[in-house]
């Protein structure tokens, strides 16, 4: 059985997109281990010459190098991504580097229509940077619209079309991230390239 660390994008206690992780980790569970990882207790970021860390960075660092792969709700405000996942990659991303080649699911849920879909392109080209060199699973976007009336009162997604998209997504997900562990030159590649950029940022 497979690892995952599930990051909720948002630090609101009532979000639907932490709801959504929490779903599929119960969905799932016959299938995968999933952990549930909070980022809204961080620092705003800030650089500082010998590159301190906040105290809860390394367990957070230490958790998605230890997993197989990482699931990532984002909510979508002004058409982007929240503050308080940004904040949390560049922590994740400052002289350290647990997402480099780690394969990721990007889902997300909105009040309205689109689902979050300007945010999860956001959200694809930040975990694409250099710093981040994260492995993003290729056409897959899973968006929850009008999330406030998509979960019942046990918390399950309501839609049997939605569930029935998450099954096949997720199942994906589970053999890109196996196909993953074979692609060692990328790897390789990868961390070559995030030594240069920590080189230069020093």
């Amino acid at each position: 059985m497979k690892k995952y660390i599930a990051i909720p994008g948002t630090n609101r206690a009532g979000s639907t997109n932490r709801r959504l992780l929490q779903f599929i980790k119960e969905h799932f569970k016959d299938q995968a281990d999933i952990e549930l990882m909070e980022i809204g207790g961080l620092p705003v970021f800030y650089k500082t010459p010998d590159r301190f860390l906040p105290a809860e960075v390394p367990a957070m660092v230490k958790k998605i190098e230890e997993a197989d792969g990482v699931l990532i709700s984002t909510p979508e405000y002004d058409h982007g991504v929240p503050a308080v996942l940004m904040n949390a990659l560049s922590w994740l991303s400052y002289g350290v580097h647990p997402f480099a080649d780690k394969p990721v699911m990007i889902t997300g849920a909105s009040y309205g229509m689109l689902g979050t879909s300007r945010a999860q392109a956001m959200l694809r080209q930040m975990l694409d940077a250099p710093e981040l060199s994260a492995r993003i699973m290729p056409s897959s976007e899973y968006m929850v619209g009008h999330s406030l009336q998509a979960f019942d009162d046990n918390g399950n997604l309501k839609e049997e079309n939605l569930v029935d998209r998450l099954d096949g997504l997720f199942n994906d997900f589970e053999t890109f991230v196996d196909v993953n562990k074979n692609l060692v030159y990328n790897r390789e590649h990868a961390m070559n390239d995030i030594r240069k950029t920590d080189l230069k940022n020093k």
